[in-house]
């Protein structure tokens, strides 16, 4: 999944009081952090509802024995659904309403349900929780770095962001033309490029904090923050899968 650069919002706000600044980007990054953590798990939700229920995940997939096959037109759709509302989004954000946008984010989560409950058709229930735990802590370890950090990561930012092109690239190249080893060195630099993207898009939060600050775009910003910091966190945690999982 791409991590679409949603660019900065042109609405800046004198920072006159410092200290009223300070207690207002905490509470903009607990709600950023409140969005991300609803969205894993209204997608949690939807994954363990199909993996649960084979009614439902005969909706979306080919299901023989227990085991998914293949994907109906319906899976496939909802597959890709989430890339195309990101991909509109990113050039709309600056004119959504804060509604849309909160809407765009909850079907993103919701879809990406859909997706993930893959994982749990795959691997096993502890293989899964355990690397979601892994993934949990290298999040927290690489946004508190970006966060923390004094150094600029712009320049890293686009590179990565040039990373994740590179990546969708070949992973449609690998689709077409399955290499073990092209799978091996996908994953390993998709946990590297998604890494980065943590620490570089907190950072980026910050700094839309700053111009969005006592501005009605805060809101918005916020949601574009929790849904960036969404989409790398569950990008890292499907490649950290093909690594840690045990398949069933």
């Amino acid at each position: 999944m791409a991590n679409p650069n949603f660019g900065t919002f042109n609405h800046p706000g004198a920072i006159a009081d410092q200290a009223s600044f300070d207690i207002g980007l905490r509470t903009h990054l607990v709600r950023v952090y409140n969005y991300m953590a609803a969205g894993l798990a209204l997608s949690g939700v939807v994954a363990f509802g199909l993996f649960s229920s084979a009614e439902l995940a005969s909706l979306f997939f080919q299901v023989q024995a227990g085991r998914v096959v293949g994907l109906n037109m319906l899976g496939w759709i909802a597959i890709f659904a989430p890339l195309g509302l990101l991909m509109l989004t990113s050039f709309r954000a600056a004119q959504m309403s804060v509604t849309a946008v909160q809407a765009v984010y909850w079907a993103v989560t919701a879809l990406m349900g859909v997706s993930l409950s893959l994982l749990l058709f795959r691997y096993t229930g502890a293989s899964v929780a355990r690397t979601f735990f892994v993934t949990a802590a290298a999040f927290g370890a690489l946004s508190l770095y970006g966060y923390t950090t004094k150094h600029d990561l712009t320049a890293v930012g686009k590179f990565l962001f040039m990373g994740v092109i590179g990546l969708i690239l070949a992973s449609l190249v690998n689709m077409i033309w399955p290499s073990g080893t092209m799978s091996f060195v996908i994953s390993a630099a998709g946990v590297l490029i998604f890494s980065g993207l943590i620490a570089y898009d907190t950072q980026k939060i910050r700094q839309q904090y700053t111009q969005a600050w006592g501005s009605e775009m805060a809101e918005k910003v916020a949601i574009f923050g929790a849904l960036s910091l969404y989409i790398n966190f569950v990008n890292l945690f499907q490649f950290l899968m093909m690594f840690l999982g045990q398949r069933r």
